[in-house]
């Protein structure tokens, strides 16, 4: 099953795509099933903000973010999430609000 989710963050894009794709903050925001066997691992597109995470253990599973700037120094992120059920409706967008409560936590911690 496909979700879908966007979302404005009130952190610095870069902030933003530097925390999604740091390994070790990974199971703070990733579905369980990618960050299974380096699935917090994702192929990076740096100069333009996109990042696809996947796991050999879960292939029915994947994640996409592309961040962009926003008003106000803030940050835009869409998210498209492979996997779970239709009763998971709302996962994409918990997930983004793990992934905004992580990028603010980066940003008062540096």
């Amino acid at each position: 099953m496909r979700h879908h989710a966007e979302r404005g963050m009130s952190v610095p894009p870069e902030v933003v795509f530097n925390t999604a794709t740091d390994p070790d903050r990974a199971a703070a925001w990733l579905p369980e099933p990618l960050r299974r066997d380096g699935g917090s691992r994702p192929d990076v597109s740096t100069g333009q903000m996109r990042a696809r995470w996947a796991s050999e253990s879960a292939p029915d599973w994947s994640a996409e973010i592309q961040v962009e700037p926003a008003d106000a120094g803030g940050a835009r992120v869409r998210l498209d999430l492979a996997g779970g059920s239709a009763q998971d409706a709302g996962l994409a967008d918990e997930t983004l609000a793990n992934l905004a409560r992580e990028a603010a936590d980066n940003l008062t911690a540096g």
